[in-house]
């Protein structure tokens, strides 16, 4: 097929996005529920100058290509989709939203953005219903050093598994890691108000939440028990092995 037949079912602009050589692992990576931040240069660029063009070849699967308020780009896979979805678990969720009350947090700043495994536990152990936690673990309110020794290794699995979607960039193999803007998908509902970080807190104690999210070459969802208009917001995020 010439250049000029393919140019009759496809803009010049989708060509060119598509035809870009950084487009297959963009894709995969999108595909796979990553969330493409401003840090990730290269292919923020690619969506930000195509992003129009690219929003519609994706609506062909039934998925929305969308740029967050706070700048990153996701795909949010429709109940229709031919990308398919699977679900974050709560501890996932809790860690997600532990890290989106990080990222507003004065620490944030004042560590230039860093933070470790050890600071993210112990922030999610000061913040959340301890109980509630070893209950992940052991079905017990309460636990042993053990339980917790358990629940520390869970937690670190959570954050690898949230690297994946592009909420944190690992920093060397020093067990730090950089907070990424995406971890908004996690806190869409504080966006708005007079204290954020007040709200996230709320979210962290009282919310339940239910994470849709993606599997390798699949879509996802992200759903809060809230209105439909919010779950609209905070709907698809991702899991993935990209």
């Amino acid at each position: 097929m010439s250049s000029t037949d393919t140019n009759e079912y496809m803009p010049d602009n989708l060509v060119k996005a598509i035809s870009n050589p950084l487009f297959p692992a963009l894709d995969s990576a999108l595909r796979a529920g990553r969330h493409i931040s401003s840090e990730d240069l290269d292919n923020h660029a690619l969506l930000s100058d195509f992003e129009t063009d690219l929003a519609l070849f994706y609506q062909r699967y039934n998925s929305e290509l969308v740029k967050a308020p706070e700048g990153f780009f996701y795909l949010r896979p429709r109940s229709t989709s031919l990308i398919s979805r699977s679900v974050l678990s709560e501890l996932d969720m809790l860690v997600g939203k532990v890290l989106c009350f990080l990222y507003l947090s004065p620490e944030r700043l004042a560590h230039e953005g860093i933070f470790t495994n050890q600071e993210l536990y112990d922030e999610l152990l000061q913040l959340a219903d301890e109980k509630k936690l070893m209950k992940l673990v052991t079905n017990r309110a309460t636990g042993s050093d053990l339980d917790k020794e358990k629940l520390f290794e869970k937690v670190r699995t959570s954050l690898r598994r949230l690297r994946r979607l592009g909420m944190i960039i690992h920093i060397g193999e020093t067990g730090k890691f950089r907070i990424s803007e995406a971890v908004f998908r996690f806190g869409a509902d504080v966006r708005v108000g007079d204290d954020m970080r007040e709200a996230q807190l709320r979210l962290i104690r009282d919310g339940e939440a239910v994470v849709h999210t993606q599997e390798p070459s699949q879509g996802s969802l992200l759903q809060d028990n809230q209105d439909e208009e919010a779950l609209n917001e905070q709907t698809d995020l991702e899991e993935g092995e990209a």
